[in-house]
This record gives structure tokens, C-alpha cells and sequence, in this order.
């Protein structure tokens, strides 16, 4: 049972770890949380996968079906690593004992980014694009996922001045970077709380502005690796309960910054890309438009002289039946005046008879 307090705010909890037992096995608040985080994430990457991609569905299911189990492989490898002080000489079983917690949420982000390349690279998919769905869907999930750390009175940070904050945190104990209620803390940040927010910011943004406005593939990925990066790095030196590469560096804040630093390189060199393809477009497109017109004048012209060749010859076909006509009528005059005038031949006999 943990206490959690927000005397600030004027609330108070009291929260139980387990949620339900199964055949004698408790399962914890935190897993149920995890899931459902999963679950909604993969919904919403399904959506935008389909919606917005245009990925076929077979491969949304396989991705995910192969990132799950990598992303959690890779959330306890990062973790032992940077803890391997401590899990050293303890047996394999206990190293991969995740229900003992103990996850990093870099290392699910770092080896399921590894899978997703692979795989697409196998079944020659486009990666940014597939990147692009499912950075949304990370998002959402980390920031339900979160809140397992509230259940468990964990991942929360400590600074001077924090007992002035009116939303400041109040713990039955605490443990600052590893010892346990050191002087002078009677109160922390929930930075776990901080992040969730963070998250949750970051996803209405992308997905009510960028992605809406969305010009090249990448584009949202970056962005999501740019903000989650530079939170997660400021966040982090409010932890207590970091994990360190040397000396006094902490791991998230390290790679948060690296994070940023990609997310910016990345977006430029796409945007970039996208200039020189849409000029090329342009170029093209306009090119295009200036042989079809010109094509279209030699059409019209052809066509005309083929209209004008034709009224040539009806015209000439014309004038042939009137001429005709004219000499029929001229045939029948000369007839009829024959036959008003008479034969000379016959008119010479008729005078030798009388």
C-alpha cells in the first residue's frame, strides 16, 4: 500500500500495488496500466497507419507483433546495463525478471526503432512513413504508462523549493539517488506527472496541427523524437531515481539530447529533400504544360486545315453539281427548242414533196 499526497491540491491517496490475483499470482496496477497503454497505442497506430499511410494491415499486425516483444527485450537490456553493478553475478533468471521492475523506456524506443528498420527493409516498406503512424501512438502510450509510476510512488524528483509548489508531492519515505529519506526532503516533483503531461501536449500537437499539415515522410517522427527528447531531458535532472553512463551523467538526459539534436538534422535534411523534389515537380509540371499547349496549337492548327481542305472540296464538289446542273438544263432548252423549230432536213423534204 503507498500513500500519495498532494497537500497543495488538498488530496490524498492511498494505493494498493496489486490489482488482482490470478491463480495465486498478483498482478500488479503498473502491468495493467502498461497494457492498457499498449493496447491504445496500437489502435491509434492502426488508424493513422491505415487512415493517413495507406499501410496494409497484415503489416501493421506484423510490425507489432514484433516490435511488443523487442521494445520490452530491449527496456530491461538498457536498463540492467546501466545497473550492472548491482545485477552482476545475481543469475540470469533474475536479470530478465522484469516483475521485480527495473525498465528503460529509451531502450524500448532505441531497439524497437531497430526492428521496425529491419523489418521494413526485409519487406521493402517505407520506413518514415510507417515511423510517422506509429510515433503518435509511442506518445500516447507513454503517457498512460505513466501513470504505473503513480501506483507505484516512484519515478518522482526533488529540487530546491520544491515544498512551495502547490502541486508537490508528499511520500510515505523517499530514496535520492539511493539513500533513503535524506535530510532536509519532505516533499518531491511528480516528474512522472510531468512527463505524462509532456506526452500528452506533444501528441495534440502533432496530431491536430502537423499532422494535418504534413509535407514529407519523417516529418512527424522527428518531431515526436525532438519533443519527447528535450522533455524527457529536462525532466530527468528533476529524477532521483536516474540511471548514469559516468560519473554523474545521467543516461536519459544524454540521450534526450542526442535526441534533439537527430530530430533537428533529420527534419532538415528531409525538408530539404522535399524542396529539391517538389522544384524538380515544378519544373516538370511546367514543362509538361508547355509541350501540351504547344501540342494542343499544332492540334488546332491541324484540325483547321483538315476543316478548311474539307470546305475546299465542298465547295468544289459544289460548283461541279451546279455545273451539271447547268448543262442539263441547257441540253433540255436546246431540245425543246428543236422541237418548237423543227428539222432543217425535214423542213427541205416537206418543200420538194409540194
Amino acid at each position: 500500500m503507498n500513500r500519495i499526497q498532494f497537500p497543495g491540491l488538498g488530496l490524498d491517496f492511498t494505493v494498493n500495488e496489486t490489482a488482482f490475483s490470478i491463480f495465486g499470482i498478483d498482478i500488479k496496477w503498473y502491468g495493467v496500466i502498461i497494457t492498457t497503454g499498449i493496447l491504445l497505442a496500437f489502435l491509434l497506430f492502426y488508424r493513422y497507419a491505415v487512415k493517413k499511410e495507406g499501410i496494409d494491415p497484415d503489416s501493421i499486425y506484423n510490425v507489432t507483433l514484433l516490435v511488443m516483444p523487442v521494445g520490452i527485450i530491449g527496456a530491461r537490456f538498457v536498463y540492467v546495463a546501466t545497473e550492472w553493478e548491482r545485477f552482476k553475478g545475481t543469475g540470469f533468471l533474475n536479470i530478465i525478471n522484469i516483475r521485480q521492475g527495473g525498465i528503460a523506456i529509451y531502450g524500448a524506443i532505441i531497439f524497437g526503432l531497430v526492428a521496425v528498420l529491419i523489418h521494413n527493409k526485409i519487406k521493402k516498406l517505407n520506413s518514415l512513413s510507417m515511423l510517422d503512424a506509429l510515433a503518435p501512438a509511442v506518445m500516447l502510450g507513454q503517457a498512460i504508462g505513466r501513470w504505473g509510476n503513480f501506483v507505484n510512488a516512484e519515478a518522482y524528483g526533488w529540487s530546491e523549493g520544491v515544498d512551495k509548489l502547490p502541486w508537490r508531492m508528499v511520500l510515505d519515505y523517499y530514496v535520492i539517488d539511493g539513500k533513503k529519506n535524506p535530510v532536509g526532503v519532505n516533499c518531491v516533483h511528480p516528474t512522472f506527472i510531468y512527463e505524462s503531461l509532456w506526452n500528452i501536449l506533444g501528441l495534440a500537437i502533432i496530431l491536430f496541427i502537423l499532422y494535418r499539415k504534413k509535407k514529407f515522410n519523417g516529418e512527424i517522427f522527428f518531431a515526436y523524437l525532438g519533443w519527447y527528447g528535450l522533455g524527457r531531458a529536462y525532466i530527468e535532472t528533476l529524477r532521483a531515481d536516474s540511471l548514469y553512463i559516468v560519473g554523474n551523467l545521467k543516461f536519459s538526459v544524454f540521450v534526450g539530447i542526442v535526441c534533439v539534436i537527430a530530430a533537428i538534422i533529420g527534419e532538415l535534411v528531409l525538408y530539404s529533400r522535399h524542396r529539391t523534389e517538389r522544384g524538380e515537380m515544378e519544373e516538370y509540371t511546367s514543362a509538361y504544360a508547355t509541350v501540351k499547349i504547344a501540342t494542343s496549337n499544332e492540334e488546332d492548327a491541324l484540325d483547321q486545315s483538315v476543316f478548311d481542305t474539307e470546305n475546299d472540296v465542298s465547295d468544289d464538289s459544289e460548283e461541279s453539281e451546279e455545273l451539271e446542273d447547268i448543262g442539263d438544263y441547257d441540253e433540255e432548252t436546246l431540245a425543246e427548242q428543236d422541237m418548237l423549230d423543227g428539222d432543217p432536213d425535214d423542213i427541205d423534204e416537206e418543200e420538194e414533196e409540194q
